[in-house]
């Protein structure tokens, strides 16, 4: 969350030529409500299943696409798995300090952020990173500081993994 997901996926998909999706906004599509109004209606689970779904449907359906998936989605119902044989699984990881600064801005758009103190804040990124880095260290490729790297520099390290 927060790591710039949609801004590097909308990039890499223009350069390869692929199309681009946003798996949350895949979601919301299909669901025809906003991911806060899923999780505030049906709860965390009913949301990972759906995300499953849409993630299944995705690679069945769809070649050449850039998916961007939320922060939480390699954790649940293997979908690392899922995602690693149907391509490239790349881990944008970001500094904490960078990601509490962006996802304070947004918190309140954010349903797993928005009750949390800015006070508390970098503990809970530090904490979630820490539940989840087992599947994120899985990705094939990692991306240290994504703010210092080209769209050129980013293209070269996927093409020779």
């Amino acid at each position: 969350m927060g790591s710039g997901k949609t801004h590097w996926g909308k990039l890499l998909s223009e350069r390869l030529g692929y199309q681009f999706i946003d798996l949350d906004a895949a979601i919301e599509e299909k669901e025809k409500r906003s991911i806060t109004e899923i999780f505030e209606k049906e709860g965390e689970e009913y949301f990972r299943l759906a995300e499953k779904n849409m993630l299944e449907f995705l690679i069945q359906e769809y070649d050449n696409i850039v998916v961007s998936t939320g922060g939480g989605t390699p954790c649940f119902y293997n979908n690392t798995d899922r995602m690693k044989a149907a391509g490239k699984m790349i881990w944008l990881n970001t500094p904490v300090d960078v990601l509490t600064e962006r996802l304070l801005k947004g918190k309140s758009r954010r349903p797993l952020l928005k009750h949390i103190p800015d006070e508390a804040f970098k503990n809970n990124i530090l904490k979630k990173l820490h539940e989840r880095r087992m599947y994120y260290d899985q990705a094939e490729i990692v991306i240290n500081n994504e703010h210092e790297i080209s769209v050129e520099e980013f293209l070269q390290i996927i093409r020779h993994e």
